[in-house]
C-alpha cells in the first residue's frame, strides 16, 4: 500500500477509528481482532504479543499486531487492567455478500461495543464476588450528586454528595470508573484517581438536567419520576450523565438498569480512605483480599451474598432498627443450627440470576443464562419452603420474593436440557419434546440414512421391485434406481404418476419423486434449519426472561439477604462472637474483645492463643478517651484496630468477636496508624500522618469513634509530644468523641488528672533476667517506660549496638531526673562510641578425658545397665 493508494479496508479502518480515538480499536478481520498503527504499538506492549507490519501509509510501513477472537476476552481484560478503553468493531455482514458488491467491496463493519473499567459485564472480566461500579458525580450551583451503577446487576443508586463528600464516598464504593463534566475534571481528576478509578470526562451537554429528567422518564417507560423519589438538580444531572454514557459505550443496547434507589446522606456509618485502608476493611495492606476483614468474616455461599457482604462491611449502617432487625435474623439463624444447614446448602446451589439476567438484556447471554435463571428461580422456592414460618422480620421479607415463578420456571424447564451449551450459536440447548418441528429437523440432520431407507422400504412395498434402492452422487443428489427390466413398470400408469425419470445408463434407469426431492432439501438443510429453531426459541426465551426482570431481581436480592444473614449465623457459631447491644447512647463498652482477623492468623499458624482485653469509652461525664501506654510490640495497635472493627461489624449487621459489647451508635469511624509515606505527591511520612489527623480534628462528630497511634513520632521529640498533647486537648475539649488515642510520650499521662474525659490504659509486660515478656493485656494505669532497646534486641540489632543504647539511655534518663538541661550537654558527658577491633580467634581447645571416654562411646552396643553405669561414672569425673 504505498502513500496514494489506501486500500478500501484501511481507508474504512481509518474511518472508524477517527470515531475512537481514546480507545484501542479492535478491528474485526475474519477469527482475529487487528490492531493498527499507534493501536498496535500500545497494545503489543501491554499483551506482550508480536507486533509485525503490513502495507505502507505516507511512506511508512504500518504496525500490526492481532488477538484471535476466541481468545479476546483474556486480552481485553488485561488491556482495561492497564487503563486502555476498547471499541470492538465487528464484521455486520458475511464476506459473501460483499463480494456480490464488487471485487474491491469491503465487508460492512461498525462499533458493536466501547469496553471500559465501569461497564463490562462477562464473567471472565469480572470478580464474582465483588461489584464493579460505574459512576458520575455532578454539580449544580452548589448541589452536588453522585450516581453508581453496577451494569453487571443492574442495580442504580443517588446521593446527594457535597463536594467534600466525593472522596469518602468514593472510598467506601471503590468504583472502576467515574465520570464527571469537563469542567470539573481538573479539580477532581486528582481525588479520584488516588483512589484507583479510571476518570471520564464527559460533554456539559451530558450533565444538562433537564434533558436528563426525559431522557429518564424515557428509560422507564413513566411520565415522571416522582414514582421513585424526590430527585435535585444534581442528582438528575448525574443519573442522565450514566445513562447517556452507558447509551455510548454499549451502541444502543442498554443495560437493564432498575429505578433508582435514593440513598439518604448520613445513613451509614462515615468511613474516609485513610481509615479503609489502615483498618484493613475490605483489602490488605499489602494488597488483595487475603487477610482482609472481608476476607476474614466471609461465609456467604452465593455472589450475590458475597457482594452484599462487601457492601454492608463498606457502609455500616446507622439506622438502629435496621440493625436490630440484622441481628434478629441472625440469632434465629444461630438458635437453629438444623435451619441454618439446610439453608446454607440450599443456597450453595443458588447460580448468580443478576448478572445472568444483564447479559441477556444486553443480548450477551447464552443458554447457560436461561439456565442459570431456572436454577436460580427453582432453588429460591425450595428455599422459600424452607424458611416458612420463621419469627423474624427480615428473614420474612426477603422470603417474599421467592415465590410466584411458576409459570416462567415451567417454561424454562421444559424448554431447556439439563446443562446446556454456553452459546447459542452452538446449539443443542432446547430439549426434546417442546418443538415437533424442531425434533423432526434434528432427525433429518442426525439420521438421514435412517429416514432414506425407510422411505425405500415405503417404495418397495408401492412397486413390489425388491432390488429397487435409493442412492446418492454429488450430480444428481439422492435418486431411486433399479434395473431396466423393472424399469418398464415404474414408467406405465399409475407409477409414472409418482415416478418421474431422470437418468438412463447401460444396465440402470433412475427416478425422482416429489417427495424425495423434498427430503433431500430438508436433509441437506437440516443442520442450519434445526439451529436457527433454536437461535427462534432462544430469542423468545429471552424475552420471557426479560418480561420477569422485576421479580427475578427481587428474588435474587432476597437470596443475598438470607445468605449474608445465614453466614453471619455461621462466623458467629465458629468463632464464639456474641450479639452486640447497638442504641443511641454513647456508650462503647466491650468485654473480652478480640480483632478477628489476628485471631484467626495465630490460630491458623499454631501460636499462642489471642488475649482478650476489655474496652470501656462510657456515658458523657465519665472517660470517653483512653491514653493507651505500653512498649512496641506490646499489641497496642491490634487494641485500637480491634475495637474499631468491633464497632464496624455491630452497624453491619454482625455478631462481634467479644464476651459481650453495648455499642452506642457510631457516626463517623476515623483511623489514624500505621505509617506509610507518599512520594508521588511529594509528602513524608509525618507530613501523611499530619494530614490524616487534620481531617479527623476538622470532621468527627461527638458520636465518632477516633483511634490514634504514635501522633507526632516523625518529627523532633518536644515538636511531636506537643502536637500529640494539643490533639488529644481538642479531641476532649472540642469534637467530644470517642477515641484510643496510644502513645510513646509518657508525659501525656499526666493529662489523666487534668481532662476528666482521659483515662490512662497501659499494656502489660513483664521482665525476667533481662529479658522482656509481652503479655498483651490492657488494664488501667500508665506504662513507666517503652522498653524500646529490648525490642531492638529481639529485632537482632548488633549486641554491641544495644549496649551502647543501654549507656545512652540511662544517661539520657539520669540528666531528665537530675534536670537543669544536663540531658542537653549529653554528647559532652559521653565519649563517642567506637568499635572494638574484633578478638583474636581462640586456639582450639584439647579435648578432655570425659570427651574421649564419651566419642569412645558406641549407644548402639550399650545395654540399660551399662548406660545408666556410664552416666554415673561421668557424673564423678565432673565432680
Amino acid at each position: 500500500m504505498t502513500d496514494d493508494a489506501v486500500t478500501p479496508m484501511m481507508a474504512q479502518y481509518l474511518e472508524i477509528k477517527a470515531g475512537y480515538a481514546d480507545a484501542i480499536l479492535f478491528y474485526r478481520m475474519g477469527d482475529f481482532y487487528e490492531m493498527f498503527f499507534a493501536d498496535a504499538e500500545a497494545a503489543a506492549a501491554a499483551l506482550d504479543i508480536a507486533l509485525t507490519k503490513r502495507g505502507f501509509h505516507l511512506g511508512e510501513p504500518i504496525p500490526m499486531c492481532g488477538v484471535p477472537v476466541h481468545a479476546a476476552e483474556g486480552y481485553l481484560l488485561a488491556l482495561i487492567r492497564k487503563g486502555f478503553r476498547v471499541a470492538i468493531a465487528e464484521q455486520m455482514e458475511d464476506p459473501a455478500e460483499a463480494k456480490k458488491r464488487g471485487s474491491k467491496s469491503v465487508v460492512r463493519r461498525d462499533v458493536v461495543r466501547l469496553v471500559t473499567p465501569g461497564t463490562l459485564t462477562e464473567d471472565s472480566l469480572l470478580e464474582a464476588r465483588r461489584h464493579n461500579y460505574l459512576a458520575a458525580f455532578a454539580e449544580v450551583r452548589d448541589e452536588g450528586a453522585l450516581v453508581w451503577t453496577d451494569i453487571s446487576t443492574g442495580e442504580l443508586r443517588v446521593m446527594p454528595c457535597p463536594r467534600n463528600r466525593l472522596s469518602p464516598e468514593l472510598a467506601r464504593l471503590s468504583p472502576r470508573e467515574v465520570l464527571v463534566s469537563e469542567g470539573l475534571m481538573a479539580e477532581l481528576a486528582p481525588i479520584i484517581t488516588d483512589l484507583g478509578a479510571a476518570v471520564t470526562p464527559l460533554a456539559r451537554a451530558g450533565f444538562d438536567s433537564t434533558g436528563a429528567e426525559r431522557r429518564l422518564c424515557a428509560l422507564w417507560q413513566v411520565g415522571t419520576l416522582e414514582a421513585f423519589g424526590s430527585f435535585g438538580r444534581a442528582e438528575l444531572s448525574a443519573m442522565g450523565a450514566l445513562v447517556e454514557y452507558l447509551d455510548l459505550t454499549q451502541r444502543g443496547k442498554l443495560p437493564l438498569l432498575r429505578p433508582p434507589l435514593r440513598e439518604a446522606l448520613g445513613g451509614a456509618m462515615q468511613i474516609d480512605a485513610a481509615t479503609r485502608r489502615n483498618l484493613e476493611i475490605n483489602a490488605a495492606l499489602s494488597g488483595g483480599r487475603a487477610g482482609s476483614l472481608l476476607d476474614c468474616v466471609d461465609h456467604t455461599a452465593t455472589a450475590g451474598g458475597a457482594r452484599l457482604l462487601e457492601r454492608r462491611l463498606s457502609a455500616p449502617s446507622c439506622d438502629l432498627a435496621l440493625i436490630a432487625e440484622r441481628h434478629g435474623a441472625v440469632a434465629l439463624l444461630l438458635d437453629h443450627p438444623r435451619l441454618r444447614e439446610d439453608l446454607r446448602n440450599a443456597l450453595r446451589r443458588v447460580p448468580d440470576m443478576d448478572r445472568a439476567l444483564s447479559r441477556l438484556a444486553l443480548d450477551r447471554g447464552g443458554p447457560r443464562d436461561l439456565a442459570a435463571i431456572r436454577n436460580g428461580l427453582s432453588q429460591a422456592g425450595l428455599i422459600a419452603d424452607l424458611m416458612s414460618g420463621q419469627d423474624s422480620a427480615l428473614l420474612a421479607r426477603s422470603s417474599q420474593g421467592l415465590r410466584g415463578h411458576d409459570n416462567l420456571i415451567s417454561l424454562l424447564d421444559q424448554s431447556l436440557v439439563d446443562e446446556p451449551p454456553l452459546l447459542s450459536r452452538d446449539g443443542g440447548f432446547i430439549a426434546s419434546g417442546f418443538d415437533p418441528e424442531l425434533d423432526e429437523t434434528r432427525r433429518l440432520r442426525d439420521e438421514g440414512r435412517g429416514v432414506i431407507a425407510g422411505m425405500q422400504a415405503e417404495f418397495i412395498t408401492r412397486t413390489g421391485i425388491q432390488s429397487l434402492k435409493i442412492k446418492h452422487n454429488n450430480v444428481l443428489g439422492y435418486f431411486i434406481e433399479t434395473t431396466s427390466t423393472h424399469a418398464e413398470r415404474m414408467l406405465a400408469p399409475p407409477l409414472n404418476e409418482t415416478f418421474i425419470h431422470r437418468q438412463t445408463t447401460a444396465n440402470q434407469v433412475r427416478f425422482t419423486t416429489v417427495e424425495l426431492s423434498a427430503l433431500e432439501t430438508r436433509i441437506l438443510n437440516a443442520g442450519n434449519h434445526a439451529l436457527e429453531l433454536e437461535k427462534r426459541h432462544f430469542a423468545a426465551l429471552r424475552q420471557a426472561v426479560l418480561d420477569h426482570a422485576g421479580p427475578i431481581g427481587v428474588a435474587a436480592a432476597g437470596l443475598a439477604e438470607l445468605d449474608v444473614a445465614a453466614g453471619f449465623a455461621d462466623l458467629a457459631a465458629a468463632e464464639d462472637w456474641v450479639c452486640p447491644k447497638v442504641d443511641g447512647s454513647r456508650a462503647f463498652a466491650v468485654q473480652a474483645g478480640r480483632h478477628p482477623v489476628v485471631e484467626r492468623a495465630l490460630r491458623r499458624q499454631g501460636g499462642a492463643p489471642f488475649i482478650a482485653n476489655d474496652c470501656g469509652l462510657t456515658e458523657s461525664g465519665t472517660p470517653a478517651i483512653w491514653l493507651l501506654t505500653g512498649p512496641n510490640m506490646a499489641g497496642k495497635s491490634t487494641f485500637l484496630r480491634q475495637n474499631a472493627l468491633i464497632a464496624l461489624l455491630a452497624q453491619a449487621g454482625s455478631f462481634v468477636p467479644a464476651r459481650a459489647a453495648h455499642i452506642g451508635l457510631v457516626s463517623q469511624l476515623f483511623s489514624r496508624v500505621g505509617a506509610s509515606d507518599d512520594l508521588a505527591r511529594g509528602r513524608s511520612t509525618f507530613m501523611v500522618e499530619m494530614v490524616e489527623t487534620a481531617a479527623i480534628l476538622n470532621q468527627a462528630d461527638d458520636r465518632a469513634l477516633v483511634i490514634l497511634d504514635e501522633i507526632g513520632r516523625g518529627t523532633a521529640t518536644y515538636d511531636g509530644l506537643s502536637i500529640a498533647w494539643a490533639t488529644l486537648e481538642h479531641l476532649h475539649d472540642v469534637n467530644r468523641c470517642r477515641a484510643l488515642f496510644a502513645t510513646h510520650y509518657h508525659e501525656m499521662t499526666a493529662l489523666a488528672g487534668k481532662l476528666p474525659g482521659v483515662e490512662n490504659a497501659t499494656v502489660s509486660v513483664k521482665e525476667w533476667e533481662g529479658e522482656v515478656i509481652f503479655l498483651h493485656e490492657v488494664r488501667k494505669g500508665a506504662a513507666d517506660r517503652s522498653y524500646g532497646v529490648q525490642v531492638a534486641r529481639l529485632a537482632g540489632l548488633p549486641a554491641a549496638v544495644i549496649d551502647r543504647a543501654k549507656v545512652v539511655l540511662e544517661a539520657l534518663e539520669a540528666g531528665e531526673r537530675a534536670g537543669g538541661g544536663k540531658a542537653k550537654a549529653l554528647i559532652d558527658d559521653l565519649p563517642l562510641f567506637r568499635a572494638a577491633p574484633p578478638p583474636p580467634p581462640p586456639a582450639p581447645a584439647r579435648p578432655s578425658a570425659l570427651e574421649a571416654a564419651i566419642k569412645a562411646v558406641n549407644p548402639d552396643e550399650l545395654t540399660p545397665m551399662a548406660a545408666l553405669k556410664l552416666v554415673y561414672e561421668w557424673k564423678q569425673a565432673l565432680e
